[in-house]
């Protein structure tokens, strides 16, 4: 696969996770973005040996969107505490089922549990779950689907994904949590992420806008969340 990089400098590599493609290697006779990373760097560096690459964060496979690796221990480790300090912040544009009131601004608070059998998760109580949250405002709908901006702020596993599917609204082509249509990709990508740099120490904040299946029928709202820096 041919990488997108979006930002490279000395402890930090900026890229796109295509859907269909793992966040690192796994049961799944698919490709990874860790090894694929570590390769090209091997490549551009001339480097001896095995490469450092911290993975911090992850993508679901289905989904596709921006994802920062660190290029050192370092980097990791900040990158890492940014995460436990909810300093790391993620935005997701999502497709989902359900003709929602356009402009109108929804948190979902709920408790969660992963079931580890299943590789899936659902909502249970304060006693034995997760607090999870995330809000959202509908951008636009077009028929029975609805596009929605989300800010999540805490980063369970199949979050997302289980609490739409909860409060009515799956995501689109979600077999897991709704219905699956055809195609491997999901109508969810991960369009932005902020943090702070973990040397320079400035607030840094990446873009990436899905065009492509199910998004190109919602380019003109998509569109209005650009930013031009």
């Amino acid at each position: 696969m041919t990488l997108n990089i979006i930002f490279e400098d000395n402890h930090i590599i900026v890229v796109e996770k295509p859907a269909g493609v793992l966040s690192q290697a796994g049961s799944l006779d698919l490709n990874d973005m860790l090894t694929e990373i570590k390769t090209y760097l091997k490549n551009k560096y001339n480097k001896p040996g095995d490469v450092f690459l911290g993975l911090v964060h992850r993508l679901d496979t289905n989904v596709g969107g921006v994802m920062v690796f660190a290029k050192t221990s370092k980097a990791a480790s900040r990158l890492s505490q940014d995460i436990r300090d909810l300093e790391f912040e993620k935005k997701y544009l999502a497709i989902v089922n359900g003709k929602l009131e356009v402009g109108k601004t929804i948190e979902l608070v709920d408790y969660m549990v992963k079931d580890e059998v299943n590789k899936t998760a659902f909502i249970t109580d304060s006693n034995s779950g997760k607090k999870s949250v995330l809000r959202f405002k509908v951008m636009a709908n077009i028929d029975e689907q609805s596009l929605i901006d989300i800010e999540l702020e805490t980063g369970r596993f199949h979050q997302i994904r289980a609490q739409l599917a909860k409060y009515g609204n799956p995501i689109y082509n979600d077999g897991k949590y709704g219905e699956y249509n055809k195609g491997f990709e999901l109508g969810l990508f991960a369009y932005e992420i902020s943090f702070n740099h973990p040397t320079l120490k400035n607030r840094v904040k990446y873009q990436l806008m899905p065009k492509t299946g199910i998004f190109s029928n919602f380019q003109d709202a998509i569109k209005s969340l650009e930013v031009n820096e």
